[in-house]
């Protein structure tokens, strides 16, 4: 599984975690193709190669003509909700957009429709949201993972005067994550930075055993004399040992809901972190035929699986339940066919491969490429695969 850890040492800004994604590889003009499907005032999205002490490193930054309309967290939501972008990409963006706009809520005790972002403009603000979520899918990320996040110290000069740092937002998205303070006095984790860790990340702390593929420096605009200004993104696959996890298994019984929301529930379910989602036909009470919705996630993301199916569902409740998930140790290697490179999941006992499955997206990427069916594709990779294990 391909994931991502963002090393937040010198901290974390919306801007750096999307030049750090740019800078493992993303291309620019990728990620300007995707933030024209929401409907913003002109802007160009600059990328420069600049030093942070001695690191080179990605710095975005955002031009527009003239000031643009101040908009709140209503007017964000609703040009996210009317955009052109991907399921998946705009329930993730959605996400992140809504914890901001709940953490500057409860900071100034209003509701969250009344909330204005004062420090960051609008466009600013959804470019990095919309651009980040973008870019990991494109990357094929499954999931990120961060590691503890310096938040800075001092104080700072807002629009409603002095503040602490890190941010009175800040730190309220960035409950119950590990944190540290750091000299000198200046603020280095910014409210959508926190935002993008809070609803992205799985888990924070020291990298998991991954095999690296690629690495990206994103800059802050700041060039600190204390430290490299950067953000750093390792971006792999990961080494997973064989044994057994604690997963919960998520569930809820529908039998009112219209069948076409299903797609969607289903992205925002995976979006919030579940490992599987899955539906399975049942007949309910007064022999009504219904849908039993089941999702595995995490022990650290089973809140929030569950959160997304009673806002995305019309149901009124689920059932969660944890249990022991039994794995074969895994690892992914590529192989070479006629058609191309294509990625394959090895499952290992003792050491021996006992399991080999070609990635799909691999092969059906290949398929269209070379305009032939996807299971030729799929046999010359299957072929290569056993060749491959023989040779071990």
């Amino acid at each position: 599984m391909r994931i991502a850890y963002l090393d937040c040492f010198a901290g974390v800004s919306g801007d750096m975690v999307l030049g750090a994604l740019v800078d493992a590889g993303h291309p620019l003009p990728a990620l300007r193709k995707a933030l024209r499907a929401v409907d913003l005032p002109p802007f160009r999205l600059k990328a420069e190669r600049v030093s942070r002490n001695g690191i080179a490193a990605t710095l975005l930054y955002v031009v527009t003509a003239g000031k643009p309309p101040a908009r709140g967290w209503r007017d964000l939501d609703r040009l996210l909700a009317k955009s052109g972008l991907a399921s998946s990409v705009k329930s993730r963006s959605r996400e992140v957009l809504r914890r901001l706009g709940e953490a500057e809520a409860k900071v100034h005790g209003i509701p969250i429709e009344k909330v204005h972002f004062h420090e960051v403009g609008a466009v600013d603000t959804l470019v990095d949201v919309v651009g980040t979520v973008a870019a990991l899918e494109s990357l094929g990320i499954r999931k990120v993972f961060a590691s503890t996040v310096n938040v800075g110290s001092g104080t700072m000069e807002g629009s409603h005067g002095l503040h602490p740092v890190p941010a009175p937002a800040t730190m309220e998205l960035l409950k119950g994550v590990p944190v540290r303070g750091s000299s000198p006095s200046v603020e280095t984790a910014t409210p959508t930075g926190a935002a993008l860790l809070a609803a992205l990340a799985e888990g924070f702390g020291p990298m998991p055993p991954m095999s690296v593929a690629s690495i990206g420096y994103g800059a802050g605009s700041r060039d600190v004399r204390e430290r490299p200004n950067v953000l750093r993104v390792l971006i792999g696959e990961t080494i997973r040992s064989e044994g057994s996890e604690t997963v919960v298994k998520i569930e809820t019984n529908i039998d009112d809901m219209d069948p076409r929301l299903y797609e969607n529930v289903l992205h925002a379910c995976f979006a919030a972190g579940a490992l599987d989602v899955w539906l399975t036909p049942i007949q309910m009470k007064k022999g009504r035929p219904g849908i039993l919705l089941s999702a595995l996630a995490p022990e650290p993301r089973a809140e929030s699986v569950a959160g997304t199916i009673l806002r995305e569902t019309t149901s009124l409740g689920v059932r969660m339940a944890p249990m022991q998930r039994q794995m074969l140790a895994r690892r992914t290697q590529e192989v070479r066919t006629r058609f191309g490179d294509v990625r394959v999941k090895l499952g290992m006992d003792g050491g021996a491969v006992v399991t080999a499955q070609p990635e799909y997206e691999d092969v059906n990427r290949l398929a269209a490429r070379r305009g032939v069916p996807a299971k030729e594709v799929l046999s010359a990779a299957q072929a290569a695969a056993r060749r491959m294990i023989d040779e071990e």
